[in-house]
């Protein structure tokens, strides 16, 4: 088994299938990487782009190649001594006929033999939100109509691309009555009375779609109708749905796994340590967690860590200038004072997913709680349940059995405490805060709190993530997953203190800057970081860009479009993508890209359209807007939007690069997305899984830094993880100690080491530093500590370092960025 120093996540579906990543094993190897991490590889609905709607957890895909071309492609891993980690999905499956267990069960209802695999309520008939219109219209227009398949003698409810298997019942009732002649099918299927009846016997019930969140029978992953919940607390399920997991992990094909959406679990510690008791104690395991600033992983996970939102956050924290943002935060006031209030958008928000989008969720707990506690009135509970939800600070709490920890138990209270002042009464409150807190024994409070619990979590990252990071656009780039942009930048002191805790609490959980769930690019991020070094600058663009960009909006009966809100972020999200060589861009492909972002921003932001009740008349007015940014007819903008994005481009490379550095050498696993060993200035997904090509085209790549900066930030990257292989202790165990600076510009240097018995590395980055002048670091150093005065040399450069005279004019007359090795 090869000793994890770093990971490169490969996209499959589409075009990387087995051989193609077969091909650039080499290329990894050649780069540094240890581990491969591969996303969700099992059989997944036909046409998947991403593969978490997992259809048979115990095959390998075949559009992948299957069986064999995977054991061929882990086959050169091996050859190349290169290790493969696992992205897994236990929470749920697709809700498809594509998946047998699900298609037996939408056969057999109840009875089937996976009928309890599924998070379903079989109080009631199994819903499907299907329909493009209600039920009603839907059979009048004689919408639906049967099938008879040979193949496996059933007879289907066929609605447009869906093919539903009746009960077994009805079809041996069908069958009986009037054969499979497709005719007879067809005559019977124009019976709109017939029809009527034979739906009304099947064990599920067909709804709009648009009544999902209001009356699903099944718990799904997030508002995802399409993905049912799998109920993996039960040994069974665990059994059956990951027993090709275990027997991969025990072949020594696979020696890690990424477990996605672990908050979606009824118990993620007993799933946990059930995991851990299959596949051993060697194996890496990090889980999908979204952590607070004060929160940290349960000490009794027996996990490596998380996947690394935090470690995006700490970067934040570095490379935003606090009073730039105040300046920004002045101005982003003045366009929009209502979008620019975080407590109250986040409090709207929660209360739109509350009340909407979890409607039926909301209503079901309700119910458990109405049980338990009858004497209390069902609308006080249900009133009390939504304060508590929208007050809960954190994604969610655990304990499936028993009483809560104390952390969870401090979560709890303060939860309760901020939602006191909007209740009436309190009684209802408190007695659910000590349901939650483990303290009430009754017959269904344990489904209560795991219900809760499963709950709590979408609802913040719907609200948050996917609502309010679209309405809060003061600076995009601290709208990231796991980010809280209303939280003033950290100092310098506070970022030790965070990569001491992490060099403590998880110093092998994954240190990533870009993912496939990222709403930016890491370098698209911090080059939208610096608008708050010069922020005047921008201030004065963005309004200079409003009065050269009046003629696109337009007026409609609601409003203007785009609305100033969204026009602020628009520019922001432009200048994220906005290419180095405006002459050479492909600005049809720039255009189509950015125009697709743009659609998704404002049906996410659920304004004025969202993905439930489209206003395809704003969503135009919007795009044409976005679209006449890349216009020839208006070059006016393009001249001065590139003229005042070329500082910040500058810049945000060299934010760019101290980012890869500290990713490199700090507590944690680095972890490369697929194609940001180049330059990342990709948008929120599907935009971040497109192919890259560079890729495939050529894999073949200079080892000496070249002037562009795509190159200087792929010889960082080959260098430092290349030291890493050869020295794993040093940066998997090695003692994180933060480095003193002085001198004017102490602040714009931060400075740390690694240090493992006798090694050491020295890692030295700029931050917040503007256009400087020849005398700009004059006198600024690092203060080595006497017992480091060991023989150095740069890593970067291999060229050897007095520890006596860290300058850092010295440091940087070669490259933006420095590292030191050596024995101490």
């Amino acid at each position: 088994m090869t000793v994890l120093t770093s990971t490169y996540r490969l996209q499959f579906r589409g075009d990387v299938t087995f051989d193609r990543a077969t091909e650039l094993v080499p290329y990894l190897k050649d780069l540094g990487i240890s581990h491969v991490y591969a996303s969700p590889i099992f059989a997944a609905k036909k046409g998947s782009t991403h593969g978490y709607d997992v259809t048979d957890a115990n095959e390998i895909d075949p559009v992948l190649g299957g069986r064999e071309r995977f054991d061929a492609f882990c086959t050169a891993l091996q050859h190349a001594k290169l290790g493969l980690i696992l992205d897994i999905v236990p929470n749920h499956m697709a809700a498809s006929v594509e998946n047998p267990w699900w298609r037996d069960v939408l056969q057999r209802g109840s009875g089937s033999a996976y009928a309890s695999h599924f998070d379903i309520d079989w109080r009631r008939k199994l819903t499907l939100p299907l329909l493009g219109r209600p039920f009603e219209e839907s059979l009048a227009t004689a919408d639906f109509h049967l099938r008879y398949e040979p193949t496996d003698g059933g007879i289907y409810l066929v609605y447009f691309d869906d093919l539903l298997p009746l009960s077994i019942e009805s079809v041996e009732r069908l069958t009986a009555d009037i054969g499979t002649d497709a005719e007879r099918l067809r005559a019977f299927s124009n019976d709109a009375a017939a029809m009527r009846e034979l739906l009304a016997e099947q064990h599920w019930q067909l709804l709009h779609w648009k009544d999902a969140a209001e009356n699903l029978s099944y718990r799904r992953f997030f508002e995802v109708a399409g993905l049912v919940g799998m109920r993996v607390e039960d040994t069974r399920v665990f059994n059956d749905t990951h027993r090709l997991i275990v027997e991969l992990v025990r072949a020594g094909q696979v020696q890690g796994l990424r477990i996605d959406h672990i908050d979606g679990l009824a118990d993620p510690k007993s799933y946990l340590q059930h995991l851990r008791q299959a596949v051993g104690p060697d194996t890496f395991i990090v889980v999908e967690k979204i952590l607070a600033r004060s929160e940290t992983l349960p000490a009794d996970w027996p996990v490596s860590g998380t996947t690394g939102y935090e470690f995006i956050a700490a970067m934040a924290d570095l490379f935003v200038n606090e009073e730039g943002l105040r300046k920004l935060d002045a101005a982003y006031r003045s366009v929009s004072a209502e979008d620019a209030d975080f407590a109250a958008g986040l409090r709207k928000a929660k209360l739109l997913m509350v009340e909407r989008n979890f409607a039926g969720e909301m209503r079901r707990l309700t119910r458990l709680a109405c049980l338990i506690f009858p004497d209390f009135d069902a609308g006080e509970i249900s009133l009390a349940l939504r304060e508590l939800l929208v007050a809960f600070p954190v994604y969610r709490t655990y304990g499936y059995r028993g009483a809560a920890s104390s952390n969870d138990a401090a979560v709890i209270e303060s939860a309760c405490e901020n939602a006191r002042s909007r209740l009436p009464a309190i009684d209802v409150l408190d007695a659910l805060g000590r349901l939650l807190k483990g303290e009430v024994s009754a017959a269904v409070a344990l489904e209560f709190r795991a219900r809760f619990q499963q709950l709590s979590g979408p609802i913040m990252a719907k609200a948050v993530e996917d609502t309010l990071f679209y309405r809060y656009n003061r600076l995009i780039a601290l709208n990231e997953v796991g980010g809280e942009p209303h939280v003033p930048p950290g100092s310098l002191a506070a970022f030790h203190q965070f990569m001491t805790d992490r060099f403590r609490w998880q110093p092998r959980g994954l240190s990533g800057t870009s993912t496939h769930d990222t709403k930016r690019g890491e370098d698209a991020r911090a080059r939208l970081y610096s608008l708050t070094q010069d922020p005047d600058a921008w201030i004065a663009g963005a309004e200079r860009w409003r009065n050269m960009n009046s003629p696109f909006r337009s007026s409609l009966a609601d409003g203007t479009a785009p609305e100033p809100n969204i026009e602020w972020m628009l520019y922001q999200a432009l200048a994220g993508i906005w290419p180095q060589d405006i002459e050479g861009a492909d600005w049809n492909v720039q255009q189509e890209r950015f125009c697709a972002y743009v659609l998704k921003g404002i049906r996410e932001a659920k304004l004025r359209t969202d993905w439930m009740n489209e206003n395809p008349t704003y969503e135009h007015a919007v795009q044409a807007f976005a679209a006449a940014l890349f216009s020839k007819d208006n070059r006016e903008f393009i001249r001065d939007f590139d003229r005042t994005l070329r500082p910040f481009m500058e810049f945000g490379f060299r934010n760019s690069l101290s980012q890869l550095l500290i990713k490199l050498t700090a507590p944690g696993i680095p972890d490369i997305y697929q194609g940001t060993e180049s330059l990342d200035f990709s948008l929120v997904d599907p935009d971040n899984r497109r192919p890259v090509d560079h890729l495939w085209a050529d894999t073949r790549v200079a080892h000496s830094p070249a002037s562009d900066a795509a190159s200087l930030k792929q010889h960082i990257l080959r260098k430092v993880l290349h030291y890493r292989n050869r020295h794993p202790l040093l940066f998997l165990e090695g003692k994180y100690v933060p480095l003193e600076t002085s001198g004017p510009r102490a602040s714009n240097l931060v400075a740390f080491a690694r240090v493992h018995e006798r090694e050491m590395a020295v890692t030295i980055v700029p931050r917040l530093v503007g256009m400087p002048s020849s005398d700009f670091w004059k006198d600024t150093a690092v203060v080595m500590p006497r017992e480091f005065k060991g023989p150095l040399y740069d890593l970067l450069t291999d060229r050897p370092v007095s520890a006596d005279s860290l300058l850092a004019a010295q440091l940087f007359a070669d490259h933006p960025v420095a590292l030191f090795v050596g024995d101490r």
